[in-house]
């Protein structure tokens, strides 16, 4: 059993004034008597437990009321570390070396309450992608050092290239794992999907990045994956039940959002319309364009091709 499990045990013993020692953790536990004291001290000088031996009662007592242990009284704490861990499996990365032993640790540290919340919580995303842990690990470590990362992709038109990158920013969207990075093929900055990476390596030549600001600006500027300036507004009405739905989303940091007789207007910066087609089209009848004109007709377009599939 662990260090943490025998000191809830402990305080839970002195909180119910049953004036626990050193042979009542011998006995629960089967630890040494060493062990116990070493316990006993833990709580004393490290978790600052006011307590006290009574040598007429042979145990410890509290001698002041209301002491918690860390996170006993801090359910909110708890359920962001029970939500951390379902997020990690649902991301991808519930499979990571790294995330089981860290997932382990928060066990311990909140027992026994976070195990029985993580039961609590259901997180489900769709079209999750499994990652390699050895690609990942590589990114994670050539972010981190700044070295050059070596990796063969593949792209979405089924092309293998190899890539030298400098790792900017691990991008989460949507259930997928993204790098954002300076390609040293194409002399410009990349959004690589990381899935599609057949094999990465940490390269030995480290690179200086630019301003922070840049990257942050890159990624913030556009709606959806396609990141990059903003290339034009567009401005969808929903109506119906969608309206209903989208009123309290965020698509975007700078969307607005407008109130009319037939739903709303929601208005967003865009860079490449592709996400947002299929976005408006999962909406059928309750979304429509209202403009760019480009943008009316690709929906339109599409529309038809769709309607076309099923005469």
């Amino acid at each position: 059993m662990g260090l943490l499990e025998r000191i809830y045990y402990f305080h839970g013993e002195l909180s119910q004034s049953r004036y626990p020692n050193a042979t009542s953790l011998v006995n629960q536990f089967e630890v040494s008597t060493a062990t116990a004291r070493r316990d006993i001290a833990y709580l004393r000088d490290r978790l600052l437990a006011p307590i006290a031996f009574d040598q007429l009662k042979n145990g410890f007592y509290y001698t002041e009321e209301g002491f918690g242990l860390p996170f006993e009284k801090s359910p909110k704490i708890i359920f962001l570390l029970g939500m951390l861990s379902k997020i990690a499996d649902e991301a991808g990365l519930g499979s990571l070396e790294e995330v089981q032993s860290l997932e382990k640790r928060l066990s311990e540290l909140v027992f026994p309450a976070y195990s029985k919340l993580v039961d609590a919580i259901h997180c489900e995303w769709v079209e999750v992608e499994s990652l390699s842990s050895t690609i990942f690990e590589a990114i994670i470590e050539a972010t981190v050092t700044k070295k050059t990362l070596h990796v063969s992709y593949r792209s979405a038109k089924a092309e293998e290239s190899e890539r030298v990158l400098e790792p900017l920013r691990l991008v989460s969207y949507q259930g997928r794992w993204y790098l954002l990075a300076y390609c040293r093929l194409r002399l410009d900055i990349r959004l690589f999907h990381i899935a599609r990476m057949l094999s990465a390596r940490l390269g030995q030549e480290t690179f200086k990045r630019e301003s922070e600001d840049n990257y942050n600006s890159y990624l913030n500027s556009a709606f959806g994956i396609f990141k990059g300036e903003a290339v034009f507004q567009a401005t969808i009405l929903f109506t119906s039940t969608a309206a209903e739905l989208v009123r309290h989303q965020r698509w975007h940091r700078d969307q607005v959002i407008e109130e009319v007789d037939e739903g709303i207007l929601l208005r967003l910066p865009v860079n490449d319309d592709r996400e947002l087609v299929m976005k408006i089209l999962q909406y059928g009848s309750m979304a429509r364009v209202i403009e760019p004109e480009a943008l009316r007709q690709r929906i339109n377009h599409e529309a038809k091709a769709i309607a076309a599939q099923y005469e």
